[in-house]
């Protein structure tokens, strides 16, 4: 088989023929210089927000104002700041601040710091967050993952008991490069390194993290002195049921009632939203009911450990007491980065989340500079790592909060609680702050998500199971990277092995669509018509290549089978519509598939190739050797482009075979 319309062309010029056939020229972009090409593809890249379009056309004296309301929000909203949005905000502030003073103390036991620093980062971050921070809705404080994170990694090479000071400057340091490491990101724009944690892997991993933390309280209820430093399923088992000789059952059923009150308040509040402020209170009333109990009791004595001693006053400085010489600085330096992207992965969701109910918009850089910088100062004022808790974010957006003050105000009840009120949590029961850690992870287990993904999309739940199994029979550290690591490796294979897909069209109109997605589709007699649906690179060149052949060895044997002796394959259309870009390899593909279908026969039509595309095909020669009429706009005008040429060499070839018919009868 010849190449098929060659000849019938030469009699043509590409114009001519387009015309007969009613399609249109696919014009290539015109030149740009390299220079302004690559300052385009940069700012699209780091810049989609374009967030300097409020500077153009300004004075100097404005693009400063502009410049610091950028970094400092809070210049921005605060002059149109009123009363009616101070009484909201004080009443959300104090709301959350019921919520972060026991939940600051428990969650610093869970990072085995000091009860004390769990306050000290509810009062100084808050202010910073509050400055910098673009959500109106995000609570500031401690996290319980965070707090996990921190034990685990630091703990796996400074024991906090035997060490503790060590430890706690530790963990200044580990707070102090999670804040360095969000603020870069930030400030150079590298935001989508984030994304990189699907919503699969942080549902997996939440849930995965929650489940150890657990577990882990397991400590507290039972009210053992003893306890594995490792965060894995079977270790804590082990741990737990080897001894059994030391369960206290005082602890167990003062635990149990609290944990039951306190699943109880969150229950009342989930079915009556109004009086969301129970769950928000209980885990307050819960200390304090639980301090009045031990105190009156003397349960102290028979085997309920209390916080004892806290020590009154505003954040000593801790800036001297960053490790950065510590011969642990590289664990420091781990533990903070990771920490980091949790807390930044969780922040900026929730803050996100709120923005999307209260209908607007917050930058993710923006965020990840605040976060950075309230982890900075966190650091060099006795604060560990803090973020925006869901759990927190969501009491303040349920209480009415309108902006950002209601983190000054919640920052100005626990000073007054640091000033005044810490010698009150004298007899707290630990079990109680276990209670209240186990009721808030329990939230964070959402199996409904988990069968959603099932349903959805299988991959995204094996990613989530991993990210949950990883974290509960491995690590906090291993489930994090399982995760990731499966999600990349998708990503990986949507590139190197991008889907193609057979068109046909679509009865009584122009559309071409996949013949798998709508069955009575109409092919066309004589034509292949393929869409790739990724852009071309090495990394999937080859794959492309031996695909679309065999994708016409297929047709062949169907048209084969079918006993049509009439119809043969004649033209293959490549739809480009979802190529975005093409590199060397991908053109050198395309040169190859276009000697092989001339060896068989074929010829090759490209169908849609955008400004990109065109411009390198046309830099490298192709088409030029190819020829332009080749290339049209739509699937729609090459498909009947291709039929034009059909029919009219079919009616040549009937003209040729009625002369030699007429010849050979006159020569009878």
């Amino acid at each position: 088989m010849g190449n098929v319309g060659d000849e019938y062309y030469m009699a043509k010029t590409p114009d001519k023929a387009a015309a007969d056939c009613g399609t249109h020229k696919v014009e290539v972009p015109p030149y740009r210089p390299f220079l302004m090409s690559f300052k385009d593809s940069m700012k699209e890249t780091f810049f989609p927000d374009d967030p300097f379009r409020q500077f153009k056309n300004q004075s100097m004296c404005r693009k400063l104002v502009l410049g610091l309301q950028y970094f400092l929000p809070i210049l921005e909203w605060a002059p149109r700041y009123t009363f009616d949005y101070l009484k909201a905000d004080v009443i959300a502030g104090i709301t959350i601040a019921s919520l972060a003073i026991p939940q600051g103390i428990s969650y610093a036991k869970l990072a085995n710091l000091p009860p004390i620093l769990g306050l000290y980062s509810s009062f100084v971050p808050p202010l910073v967050y509050a400055m910098m921070g673009s959500s109106k809705d995000l609570a500031v404080g401690t996290v319980a993952v965070g707090s996990l994170l921190t034990a685990s990694m630091l703990g796996s090479v400074v024991n906090a008991k035997e060490d503790p000071t060590i430890y706690l400057h530790l963990a200044f340091t580990a707070t102090f490069f999670a804040g360095l490491f969000q603020a870069t990101l930030g400030i150079l724009r590298l935001g989508f390194i984030v994304d990189f944690l699907s919503h699969a892997t942080i549902v997996g991993f939440m849930g995965g993290a929650a489940t150890v933390v657990c577990l882990q309280q397991l400590k507290g209820i039972l009210g053992l002195s003893h306890f594995t430093h490792a965060t894995d399923l079977i270790s804590v088992m082990k741990s737990i049921f080897s001894q059994t000789h030391k369960w206290r059952w005082e602890s167990a059923v003062l635990g149990c009632c609290f944990l039951f009150y306190l699943l109880l308040a969150r229950h009342f509040s989930k079915r009556r939203p109004k009086l969301f402020w129970i769950s928000a209170m209980a885990p307050l009333t819960s200390v304090i009911l639980g301090s009045l109990l031990v105190y009156l009791t003397h349960a102290e004595n028979h085997g309920v450990e209390v916080i004892g001693k806290l020590s009154k006053g505003l954040n000593p400085p801790s800036i001297t007491d960053l490790a950065f010489g510590s011969p642990y600085l590289s664990t420091a330096i781990k533990t903070g980065i990771i920490t980091g992207v949790i807390a930044l992965a969780e922040g900026i969701a929730v803050g996100r989340s709120f923005a999307m109910f209260k209908n607007y918009h917050i930058d993710g850089n923006k965020e990840m500079i605040a976060l950075g910088m309230m982890n900075i100062v966190g650091s060099c004022t006795s604060s560990y790592l803090t973020s925006g808790p869901f759990s927190r974010s969501a009491v303040n957006y349920n209480a009415g909060c309108k902006t950002a003050v209601s983190n000054i105000i919640m920052a100005v009840a626990v000073m007054i609680t640091l000033l005044f009120l810490t010698p009150l949590f004298y007899y707290t029961p630990l079990v109680v702050l276990s209670a209240i850690i186990i009721s808030a992870m329990l939230g964070l287990i959402d199996y409904e998500a988990a069968v959603h993904l099932w349903h959805v999309d299988k991959f995204d739940c094996l990613v989530c199971i991993s990210s949950y199994l990883g974290v509960v029979f491995g690590s906090v550290e291993i489930g994090l990277v399982l995760a990731v690591a499966l999600s990349l490796l998708r990503v990986i294979l949507f590139v190197a092995r991008p889907r193609t897909i057979e068109l046909g069209n679509i009865p009584n109109s122009m559309i071409y669509r996949s013949v798998d997605q709508y069955p009575n589709q109409n092919k066309v007699p004589g034509l292949l018509i393929l869409r790739i649906d990724a852009p071309i690179y090495f990394a999937n060149a080859s794959y492309l290549r031996e695909r679309v052949l065999r994708w016409i060895d297929d047709e062949e044997d169907k048209i084969k089978l079918s006993g049509d002796t009439a119809t043969t394959l004649q033209y293959v259309v490549l739809d480009f519509s979802a190529v975005g870009n093409i590199d060397t390899s991908g053109i050198s593909m395309l040169e190859e598939v276009k000697k092989t279908f001339e060896r068989r026969g074929l010829k090759l039509v490209l169908a849609n190739p955008g400004g990109e595309v065109m411009k390198k095909l046309n830099k490298a020669k192709f088409v030029e050797e190819m020829g332009n009429e080749w290339i049209f706009l739509t699937v729609g005008e090459a498909v009947r482009a291709c039929n034009f040429m059909l029919h009219s060499l079919k009616s040549k070839a009937t003209t040729v075979d009625h002369d030699h018919q007429q010849s050979w009868t006159c020569n009878v």
